[in-house]
Parts: C-alpha cells; structure tokens; sequence
C-alpha cells in the first residue's frame, strides 16, 4: 500500500490538539512536510514542539490566523500559496438548545465551519487540478448525517460541508485529484477532557459513567460503543490524503463507530 507523501506539503487548519494535531503526524509520518495551524502563535509553537518530538524526522512549520474570516485565510493562503493536501479540519461546536442559539452563532458556524473551508478550497484546489495531483479532505461528522437536536446549527454546517466537498469532487474528472469528506463520531479530545472533569466533579460522578450516558442516551445506535481516539480518526484522514486512495473521490468516508445506520 502506497502511503508515501514524500515530497508533497500538507496544511491542516485547526491542528494544535484534537484530531487535527493527530492527522499532522500521521502526515509527517507519511513523509510530508506539515503546515500546522492554530488561533494563537502561542498555540502554535506549542503544537510545532510536540510535534517535531513526536517525529523528529518530519519538517513542520506553523502559522496562526482565525479561520473564521477572510482576512485570517487570506494570510494561510499568502504565507502558503502552494500546497500538496490540505485538510479542511477547523471548527467548533456548543452543545444548546436550537431556541437558545443566537442569530450571531449561526453565523460564527458558518464562517468557521463551512466558509474556512470554501476558501481554501477556491484558492488551492484549481492549483491541484493545474498540477494533477492533490488530496483534499473536509473533516465533517456524523452529526451532519444524524442531526442532534441538542447541536442543530452544529450539524447544519457539518452538513453543508458534505454538500461542498461532493460537488468539488465533481470538478476533478479525469485528474488525479480527490475531495473526500470524513465523518468522524464522539472522539475524546482535549476539549472533553475539561469538561468532563468539571462537570464529574460538579455532579459527584465519575467520567466514565458520564462517558457511558453519551451512548446510552445520546448516541445509542453507536456499534462501538465508546469515544473514537483521535489517531483513529487521523488513521482513516490519512488513508484519505495517500496515493494508495486514489479510487476514492467524492466519498464520506464514516469513522464515527456506526452510528450512522445507512448503508451509504
């Protein structure tokens, strides 16, 4: 199997921790040179230092900006007008009721979870098409496919960008460019970690029965029954950015543990 990106760049937005920072390994793994990026410099140069730790041998360079304008995109695409794959994986989410989410965070969803993506893809993917050769990954989620009520406006935006990276993928025939999409499900990053302690330690309980409540009453249909790491979901976003994925174009590709019950 064909894993190597020897020779080949790589950005990956939003990978100072999380599944972002995990694909950047695997990718430096693979041989490419890594773009990490992050909000803050701070961020950043911390991410670029555990980075080179963890794969000494890989070259990895950072820069910080917010996604979630036109501006902090303007300044990726300029410091890096060139790259090989790029991995569409910046976003966030706030767990609320759909009555409760202000005019203003559906708009924060849709700068930074969709339109970050939109405009690194129109800078980045008619230089593939030009080239022949790119990988371009949207780091979607199963909530685009299964809604959460208590993450509506979350998964909207998780929706538009399977819409996006299947219509992209519809302009590459005939080339040797791909745009997939992945659907990772519950996968414990950082973020959880906060607050779960937080909340175990408000609610008097321990995080793994709390971790266990997610699949009973949240995520119930989940065959795996338990959080995704981020290096398993990195593992198939990496299998996605290979040249051995060359035949896969235009697909969501589910590591989300099958809470997703449709066949396709």
């Amino acid at each position: 199997m064909d894993l190597d990106l020897s020779g080949r760049s790589a950005l990956v937005t939003g990978s100072t921790r999380g599944i972002g920072f995990a694909t950047a390994i695997g990718l430096g793994e693979m041989g490419a040179s890594v773009i990490i990026h992050g909000r803050s410099d701070a961020s950043v140069d911390d991410a670029l230092q555990r980075a080179s730790n963890a794969v000494p041998s890989a070259t990895f360079t950072g820069i910080a900006a917010d996604m979630g304008t036109t501006s902090g995109c303007d300044a990726v695409t300029a410091a890096h007008p060139v790259v090989d794959v790029l991995v569409n994986n910046v976003g966030f989410y706030v767990m609320e009721a759909f009555e409760d989410v202000p005019d203003d965070r559906w708009e924060e969803y849709f700068q930074v979870n969709v339109m970050s993506g939109v405009r690194m893809a129109r800078h980045y993917l008619p230089g593939m098409i030009e080239r022949d050769w790119g990988r371009m990954i949207f780091v979607s989620s199963e909530s685009g496919a299964v809604i959460p009520p208590e993450m509506i406006a979350y998964g909207f935006s998780k929706a538009a960008q399977l819409a996006i990276a299947r219509g992209l993928a519809e302009t590459t025939v005939g080339t040797n460019v791909t745009v997939n999409s992945v659907l990772p499900g519950p996968t414990w990053v950082e973020t959880h970690q906060e607050r779960f302690e937080k909340r175990a330690a408000d609610e008097g309980r321990s995080i793994e029965d709390m971790q266990g409540d997610v699949f009973k009453f949240r995520r119930s249909s989940s065959l795996l029954q338990r959080y995704a790491t981020p290096e398993e979901v990195a593992n198939m976003i990496c299998y996605a950015c290979s040249p051995a994925s060359a035949a896969t174009n235009g697909a969501a590709l589910r590591v989300e543990g099958g809470i997703v019950r449709a066949f396709v």
